[in-house]
C-alpha cells in the first residue's frame, strides 16, 4: 500500500464511502476489478443523481413553462430550481446569466454564432490557445471563414503550460476581438491562469471565452472571480447526465446578442410579419429543453456541495503525484504535459507501442483509459506525436487503482519488449 494513503487527510475509509455512491465502480471487467481512469471523457454518476432522474421520470415528467396542470408546474419548479443551483455553484450574479445547453460544444457554438456574428468582422483577430479542445477551435474557424477574420494561436511551452509572454504580445494588436482559452487542458491536464488571461484581456476591451469543461469537476469555480465574459461547461464532466451543459455569460452581453436557434420557448410572439424574442435566459433555449438532464445536473450540484471539495482536490493532487511517480517506472515512458499546475491527469506515450494497443491491453486488465488525440489534434502536432494514452483521475479513484494501471503497463512493455 502507498504511504501517501495513510498520510492523506482524506482517509481510505472516506474514499471507500464515496465509492459506494457510484454503482459502476463495483463492476468487474475481464474478471478484474474496474479501475475507471477515463474521467476526463466522462465522470461517473452517483446513485443520488441516478435516483433523482429516475424519480423525475417516474412521478414528475411533463413539459415545462407551458402547462397549468400540476405535473407541468412540478417539472418547471425542478427545472428552474436546477438553474438556481447552477447559478450559486459558479457564482453568477443572476439567473439570466445561466443558459442551459446540450454541453460545452453547444455553448461555444452559441457564443461564436450569436456574439461572434454581431462583433467579429473582416481582419479582426480571434486568439485561441494551442491546447484547445476542438470544441473551442472549430466554431471560431467557421466564424472566421464566414467573416474573413483571422485566427492566431497562443503557443504553449514544452511543459504544456500557456506561453503568457507571447500572449501578452498578441493582445497588443488593435483588432483582437476574442480570446478563447480552456481553464484546464483535456489533453495535458494543465491548469491555465484564466484570471490573469481575463484581466489582461479586459484591460484591452477584448472578450474572453473560457472552456471550463475539464475544470468544473476538479475544483470550485467562481465566474465573477475569474472575470470571464463567457464560461462553458458540461454536466457529464461533473458527475451529472450527458446531454446537458451550461453557458454562463455576462448579462449585458447576453442582452445584446441575438438568439442562436429558433422555436419554442425562445419567443414571446410570432406572426408572419414580426417575431419578438423572449427574455433571458429563455431567448437562448429553443424548443423543449433537456428537463430531466437539468434536474439530474442539479442533483450533481447537490452531491458535490455535500463534499469537502477543497480537501478532495488536495487528495487528487496526491493521486497525480503518485501516478506520475509510478508511470516513470515504466520502460520507454514519456509524459506529455508536465506543467507545474495540473489536475489529476497524465498523458503519455511508450516508445514503440501505439496508444490504441496500450488501451486494448489495459482493458483486458480491467483498466479504462482513453487513447487517441482527445479532440486536441493541434496538441499532438505541437509535441510531434500521433496520439497519447491518457489516465485521468477523480476523487473516487484510489492508489490501488494506480498500482493496477502500472502493473498493466508493465505487461504492455513485456509484450512489446520495450526497454529504456
Amino acid at each position: 500500500m502507498n504511504d501517501s494513503i495513510t498520510k492523506s487527510k482524506v482517509t481510505p475509509a472516506r474514499i471507500l464511502e464515496i465509492r459506494r455512491d457510484f454503482p459502476v465502480l463495483e463492476r468487474t471487467i475481464q474478471d478484474k476489478p474496474l479501475a475507471y481512469l477515463d474521467n476526463a471523457a466522462s465522470t461517473q454518476m452517483p446513485r443520488q443523481v441516478i435516483e433523482t432522474v429516475s424519480t423525475y421520470h417516474s412521478f414528475h415528467h411533463s413539459n415545462v413553462h407551458r402547462g397549468v396542470h400540476q405535473l407541468s408546474q412540478e417539472a418547471t419548479d425542478l427545472y428552474e430550481g436546477a438553474r438556481e443551483k447552477l447559478r450559486c455553484f459558479v457564482g453568477a450574479s443572476s439567473l439570466k446569466e445561466i443558459i442551459f445547453t446540450s454541453g460545452t460544444t453547444d455553448a461555444i457554438n452559441l457564443i461564436a454564432h450569436s456574439w461572434g456574428g454581431m462583433n467579429v468582422a473582416k481582419d479582426d483577430v480571434i486568439l485561441i490557445s494551442n491546447m484547445e479542445h476542438h470544441a473551442n477551435i472549430v466554431p471560431w474557424y467557421m466564424l472566421a471563414k464566414r467573416t474573413g477574420a483571422q485566427i492566431q494561436v497562443i503557443p504553449i511551452l514544452d511543459d504544456g503550460s500557456l506561453d503568457m509572454n507571447r500572449f501578452s504580445e498578441l493582445i497588443q494588436q488593435p483588432n483582437v476581438k476574442a480570446v478563447c482559452v480552456n481553464h484546464v487542458s483535456n489533453a495535458l491536464g494543465s491548469v491555465n491562469p484564466v484570471e490573469e488571461v481575463c484581466r489582461m484581456s479586459r484591460e484591452k476591451g477584448i472578450r474572453t471565452v473560457i472552456d471550463g469543461a475539464q475544470a468544473i469537476g476538479h475544483f470550485p469555480v467562481d465566474v465573477r472571480s475569474i472575470g470571464a465574459d463567457f464560461y462553458a461547461f458540461s454536466g457529464h464532466k461533473m458527475h451529472g447526465p450527458t446531454g446537458i451543459g451550461v453557458l454562463y455569460g455576462r448579462q449585458e452581453l447576453l442582452e445584446e446578442m441575438g438568439p442562436y436557434k429558433g422555436g419554442g420557448d425562445m419567443i414571446l410572439s410570432v406572426s408572419f410579419d414580426n417575431i419578438s424574442w423572449n427574455e433571458l435566459p429563455y431567448k437562448f433555449e429553443a424548443g423543449t429543453p433537456p428537463i430531466s438532464q437539468a434536474v439530474g445536473l442539479g442533483a450533481a450540484v447537490d452531491y458535490l456541495n455535500g463534499l469537502d471539495r477543497q480537501l478532495l482536490s488536495s487528495y487528487e493532487d496526491e493521486l497525480l503525484a503518485y501516478t506520475t511517480r509510478r508511470l516513470m517506472e515504466i520502460p520507454g515512458m514519456q509524459l506529455v504535459g508536465t506543467a507545474a499546475k495540473k489536475v489529476s491527469l497524465n498523458s503519455f506515450v511508450i516508445k514503440g507501442v501505439h496508444p490504441h494497443d496500450i488501451g486494448t491491453i489495459l482493458d483486458g486488465e480491467g483498466v479504462a483509459v482513453r487513447t487517441g488525440q482527445h479532440c486536441a489534434e493541434p496538441v499532438m502536432d505541437r509535441f510531434c506525436i500521433p496520439a497519447t494514452t491518457r489516465a485521468s483521475m477523480a476523487f473516487y479513484n484510489t492508489f490501488e487503482e494506480i498500482d493496477q494501471l502500472t502493473d498493466a503497463l508493465l505487461k504492455v512493455t513485456e509484450l512489446f519488449d520495450v526497454t529504456d
